[in-house]
């Protein structure tokens, strides 16, 4: 009979041989990432939402065994955001006043412990580090209808280097646990990855009721999975955050049907962001 200190023995040297060949793999990485570095153009940003997204959906697609995917999607989010880091500056602001620290856990989280983050105490906050440029990606609380100065509707603007959310904070849900749920914004183009949500950013000069304006959409061929209002001061008019499936760049010809069935009531109508559906969101509903 083999000892069995003798067979652990063998069990660990082959544990440390791949460990060796991870290290391996992992410097291999980090040195195609340089390559990329060195011949990507000039001004093209090393943050690639979509990109991550496509990655870590294959992971999971391909994942089997006893190792928890909640874990093995830490270990890339942690590297992803070490190789991000590498090639050009980048910090996180969060929003986290000191009764609500789960959106300061939620974005170490998402992108790494070893990245630089700032605290704010307020959204706006939080969209001037990122509008500013002392903040790459900013982490703001998921939008609710009863927020008395939502942040979302200062994303309204065509600028080109306006901010715009880019993720929907955590990426991977894990059934049956309650989490905190964000959104993380970026002066980013937007990408799709196939299996997207847009967040199109409505103004109107009056006010018009939700089934008024979810007809609106549904007639457009945008039929919305959630929608916020907020009624502007004075009689303003109202904005409205409507969120729709799939990818809706600014050209698309349902924006157009939209924007003729609202009419005169419309004051703007643009993508004010978009997001790779997390992994398990459907699950959880």
């Amino acid at each position: 009979m083999v000892p069995v200190s003798q067979t652990l023995n063998e069990l660990r040297s082959e544990i440390d041989e791949i460990d060796a060949a991870l290290h391996d793999l992992v410097m291999r990485r980090t040195a195609l990432v340089e390559q990329i570095g060195a011949v990507k153009p000039p001004g093209r940003p090393a943050l690639r939402p979509a990109r991550e997204a496509e990655i870590l959906r294959n992971l999971m697609d391909r994942h089997q065994g006893a190792f928890p995917p909640a874990a093995l999607s830490r270990m890339w989010r942690e590297m992803i955001s070490a190789l991000t880091r590498l090639q050009g500056p980048f910090a996180v602001a969060v929003y986290a006043p000191d009764d609500q620290r789960g959106f300061w856990d939620l974005a170490r989280d998402h992108y790494g412990s070893a990245t630089p983050m700032q605290a704010a105490n307020s959204s706006l906050a939080v969209l001037r580090l990122v509008a500013e440029g002392s903040a790459t990606v900013g982490v703001l609380p998921w939008p609710e209808d009863d927020d008395p100065d939502p942040w979302w509707r200062y994303l309204f603007t065509a600028d080109a280097k306006s901010p715009r959310i880019i993720a929907r904070l955590p990426f991977l849900a894990r059934a049956g646990r309650e989490e905190v749920e964000a959104m993380a914004i970026a002066a980013l183009p937007l990408e799709e990855t196939g299996d997207d949500r847009t967040l199109l950013g409505i103004e109107l000069r009056e006010d018009m009721s939700r089934g008024r304006l979810k007809d609106s959409l549904e007639a457009a061929g945008l039929p919305p999975l959630q929608l916020r209002t907020f009624h502007l001061p004075g009689g303003a008019g109202s904005v409205h955050l409507t969120e729709v499936e799939a990818f809706v760049g600014p050209d698309d010809p349902r924006l157009a049907a939209l924007y003729q069935r609202l009419g005169e009531a419309l004051v703007r109508l643009l993508p004010i962001g978009t997001y790779a559906t997390p992994i398990g969101l459907a699950r959880r509903g």
